[in-house]
């Protein structure tokens, strides 16, 4: 394999070109380090590059588009448009790389926004740290339990801002239902029930099925899979489609698990620990079309007895999170709130009440904590420890075992086969460590 993904003439010269135009606009286009990553100087622009910027990547790249330089991607197509989109909007070069390890190379960049498949979210944020970059990566952080170790050691040590795109968490009705929550509005939570979205595979697909074939010229394939395993190209296992299949991803129960098992982690006051009984069941796709189940039930015990049961695809609870409690209900979702009885949220919290960490604008929480250099509201620890319960239950619905788990030494117990499914292989040359 290629120590470099691999750019066309074109896209070279693009990045030489923007490169050559960037350091003839004057020295305070592009500086060794800014003085915003190291807190010298507030006020000090905070120069972006952009990992991934396909789909939640686009999304990602216009919430904080003003301050994107540089744009990286292994499909020419999404590169191109990127770039350009930035160039117009602000009027300056922007740098595109095929290679996110060229663009961790620009000493310019003070951060990165990590878009791309789950994969691709551990590695490239450990290289960023190691690179002095503070990091917004999105959700889940991680493709298995052992990444998310790695990667929290990684923050740490060399004392980065890491946001877990988790952005649910800066949401004022998920927050509102967690202060209520922690203070005890419901009295003591006996379960909680999460619904997810039903698989939208073939919604995707279309045809449902297409023969494998050689990836299109605009698309480095092998950068493309890095460190999972080889497999020949489909079309129907790229870009969104990626997240039904186990190499990439974990299905619905990482993609709307992390969002609603992060907030039930967040209301249990859970941020630091987690469950210790996972089991599930699951149904798959009777056509093959994808891995990852077509309907799952998960349950989880905590040891204070509270029980989460985790559903997808089976229409047994509404989309969200209901916390059920000795005085009532709460049940909150994008858009909503409510409570049983209504009296519940009707009565505003005192000044003995429990208040979280507020935030109303994920990115731009993000970027004032790289300033501050104080930790963001779904700081590396959260995202692991909520990524970690996604990856737990799909564990116990894969292995039909009943998983214990050590949270405090964060380790599967009584079951040494069963320990091995919180780490995987790299393909190739890619190895999991942090320096």
């Amino acid at each position: 394999m290629s120590n470099y993904s691999r750019l066309s003439r074109r896209q070279f010269l693009g990045v030489t070109r923007n490169a050559a135009i960037a350091a003839a606009a004057g020295p305070n286009i592009f500086l060794n380090r800014t003085k915003a990553a190291t807190g010298q100087n507030p006020s000090e622009f905070i120069r972006l590059g952009f990992i991934g910027v396909g789909g939640q990547g686009s999304g990602n790249l216009g919430r904080m588009l003003k301050n994107a330089v540089a744009v990286c991607d292994v499909d020419q197509t999404h590169a191109r448009a990127a770039q350009q989109r930035v160039e117009k909007a602000n009027g300056r070069p922007c740098a595109t790389f095929g290679d996110y390890r060229r663009l961790l190379e620009d000493k310019s960049i003070d951060a990165v926004v990590i878009s791309t498949p789950d994969h691709w979210h551990a590695l490239p944020a450990i290289h960023a740290c190691e690179a002095g970059k503070d990091v917004y990566c999105e959700k889940p952080l991680t493709l298995f339990i052992a990444e998310g170790q790695a990667l929290v050691k990684a923050v740490r040590r060399h004392k980065r801002v890491l946001q877990t795109g988790s952005q649910q968490r800066s949401d004022a009705k998920f927050l509102q239902a967690c202060e209520y929550i922690r203070s005890g509005r419901l009295g003591k939570i006996k379960s909680v029930k999460v619904g997810l979205s039903a698989v939208n595979y073939t919604s995707r697909a279309n045809p449902p099925t297409v023969p494998d074939s050689q990836p299109p010229p605009e698309l480095d394939y092998d950068m493309w899979l890095g460190p999972a395993p080889w497999r020949p190209y489909n079309k129907h296992r790229v870009h969104y489609l990626f997240r039904f299949f186990w190499d990439y991803s974990g299905g619905q129960m990482t993609n709307w698990g992390a969002h609603h098992l992060d907030i039930t982690q967040w209301a249990l006051g859970m941020d630091g620990s987690g469950p210790v009984e996972i089991t599930g069941t699951a149904m798959y796709n009777a056509e093959k079309l994808y891995e990852t189940p077509q309907q799952f039930d998960a349950t989880y015990k905590y040891a204070n007895g509270t029980v989460v049961e985790c559903s997808s695809g089976t229409g047994k609870f509404k989309g969200g999170c209901t916390f059920e409690g000795e005085k009532g209900t709460i049940f909150v979702t994008r858009g909503t709130i409510q409570s049983t009885p209504a009296q519940i949220l009707e009565q505003p919290l005192d000044e003995k009440s429990v208040r979280l960490y507020a935030s109303t604008n994920h990115a731009q929480n993000w970027l004032d904590c790289i300033k501050s250099r104080k930790d963001p509201i779904c700081s590396v620890e959260i995202g692991h420890r909520s990524s970690t319960v996604c990856h737990l239950g799909n564990i116990a619905i894969r292995s039909g075992k009943k998983v214990v788990w050590d949270p405090v030494k964060e380790r599967i117990v009584g079951d040494g086969e069963l320990a091995k499914w919180t780490s995987r292989p790299y393909r190739g040359a890619w190895k999991l460590q942090a320096t």
